[in-house]
């Protein structure tokens, strides 16, 4: 056997990793991007006129910031996918994936349905997003021991989406 067959069945090739890179990180900017689209209309709408928390940053700042969490969140996953043939990883990437799909909701379900629900949208909006914090801490939770720097690059995103939770919760209780 030669060192190189050795190498691929024991690790992934370099261009595997990096093909996996790429999707890991354009998975999570994808499904932004996406949710960015799709409340296009109404962050211009009605949240422009939405009585909102006196510590809401300008609108210049989200998307900056929710691209680099992406960004970080994805080479979390892929850390994470990395070690899946030394350790069992699936559940960690389960819910990597349950909480991408719960914050690719909320903001279509936030922006998108308070025209169509009105403040209810706001309050389911309000209840997602607390079970995306627990699903974001779960994740954290099942990344850590696979890999302390995917748990470490997962808290910033967790901060940001408990204070994301704050200014739900002051435009629910104020709109």
């Amino acid at each position: 056997m030669t060192q190189g067959t050795t190498q691929t069945t024991n690790r992934d090739s370099t261009f595997k990793q990096i093909v996996a890179l790429i999707l890991f990180v354009g998975i999570p900017q994808a499904v932004g991007f996406l949710g960015s689209q799709l409340t296009q209309d109404e962050t211009d709408g009605w949240y422009e006129q939405a009585d909102r928390a006196p510590w809401t940053p300008p609108d210049a700042v989200f998307g900056p910031v929710w691209t680099v969490l992406y960004l970080s969140m994805g080479v979390a996953a892929w850390l994470v996918w990395r070690r899946r043939h030394s350790v069992n990883a699936k559940l960690a990437l389960t819910l990597f994936v349950v909480q991408l799909v719960l914050n690719g909701i909320w903001s279509p379900l936030f922006f998108g349905g308070y025209p169509v629900m009105g403040t209810a949208a706001l309050w389911a909006a309000m209840v997602l997003i607390v079970v995306l914090i627990v699903a974001i801490a779960a994740t954290i939770w099942r990344f850590w021991p696979i890999s302390r720097l995917a748990g470490v690059l997962l808290l910033p995103y967790l901060a940001w989406t408990v204070y994301a939770s704050t200014l739900n919760l002051y435009i629910a209780l104020m709109n």
